[in-house]
């Protein structure tokens, strides 16, 4: 018993184990809970379906950031819901993303989220390691930090600037031409399978191949991998806490892909958010330069602006995007009031 006592008392990457066992063990409790119960059939889940399952996330997301303020005090506490917050603003484009992945295989929506579903699981492992490297570079290097700053700072004005003509194609990705031409992989689906053994004249026995599902799981993770790489030095530059760092990252992307199916119907609304995310990129670079060479934002400031940027790239977005609908339906905005 003091073994185990002592073992849970041990730190690991800056906290107690305890904590960490305690996160570990609300997420794959959601998981399994997800799948096992709520999902264990293949069926389509509809826009309030997700909605529901959405809200369970992000609920237990909500409370455990009040867990971590109670823990760690009030600056973590502002810090993780910070860091969830843009988490989570930043996955948006990463939908539509998925979006254009499940129609280039021709995944049908009942077999969508099992994709999501096992994503989700190399997201914690995948994340936990970049993190993991960040964090380590950060706290060794304190002159990472400015690297990390001076390329969010770059994103964020990269992404003010970028129209959206520039983005590219799915087709065109080397990527996904890297898959097809060295991946033995069926012309079809086979069900919600990622493999299955298939009889050809070159083996008749029948060869281990892969379906589109499994290249859909792929590229999902290939994306958010890709994703990361702004989102992960965002958080980094906001706190240098590895236990916040990492819980409001896998927490934002476990609900945000839970509320896919929700979500996707809408992202075209969201048109103005590229805007909010921008400014709230290079806030947050100049906030770690200013941390560096004068003295630290208080906490309270970054999750205020961020807020603040936020809800004003929503409300923007749809007011106009609700203004050209009611245009392209042949009906006339009323006029602002005087």
């Amino acid at each position: 018993m003091e073994f185990i006592t002592t073992l849970l008392d041990s730190q690991f990457l800056g906290q107690p184990a305890s904590m960490w066992l305690i996160f570990l063990t609300v997420v794959t409790t959601l998981l399994v809970f997800d799948l096992a119960v709520l999902n264990k059939k293949d069926h389509v889940i509809g826009a309030a379906e997700s909605l529901r399952l959405a809200g369970i996330y992000v609920s237990i997301a909500l409370l455990f950031g009040v867990w971590v303020w109670w823990k760690l005090g009030a600056d973590d506490g502002m810090d993780y819901y910070t860091a969830y917050l843009i988490e989570q603003s930043l996955s948006i484009d990463n939908l539509f993303v998925m979006s254009l992945i499940f129609t280039y295989y021709g995944v049908p929506r009942e077999y969508q989220h099992r994709v999501l579903f096992w994503g989700i699981v190399g997201v914690i492992v995948m994340r936990g390691i970049m993190i993991g490297v960040g964090a380590a570079l950060v706290h060794n290097f304190e002159w990472v930090l400015l690297i990390f700053a001076a390329f969010l700072i770059f994103t964020g004005i990269k992404m003010m600037m970028a129209r959206d003509e520039d983005d590219e194609h799915i087709e065109d990705s080397r990527f996904i031409k890297f898959l097809q031409k060295h991946l033995k992989v069926t012309k079809f689906l086979h069900g919600h399978s990622f493999f299955i053994r298939e009889r050809t004249i070159d083996n008749p026995s029948g060869g281990l191949r892969a379906t589109p599902l499994f290249l859909a799981l792929v590229t999902v993770e290939v994306a958010d991998l890709l994703f990361a790489v702004d989102s992960v030095p965002a958080v980094l530059a906001i706190t240098s806490n590895t236990f916040v760092v990492y819980t409001s990252n896998i927490f934002a992307v476990v609900g945000l892909r839970a509320m896919y199916f929700a979500v996707a119907a809408i992202i075209h609304r969201f048109i103005y958010m590229k805007y909010s995310l921008a400014i709230i990129l290079v806030f947050i670079g100049c906030k770690a330069f200013y941390g560096h060479f004068v003295d630290k934002v208080p906490a309270f400031i970054s999750l205020g602006i961020t807020l603040t940027l936020l809800a004003g790239g929503i409300i923007v977005s749809m007011i106009r995007t609700s203004q050209v609908t009611k245009a392209q339906d042949g009906e006339t905005p009323a006029p602002p009031a005087s």
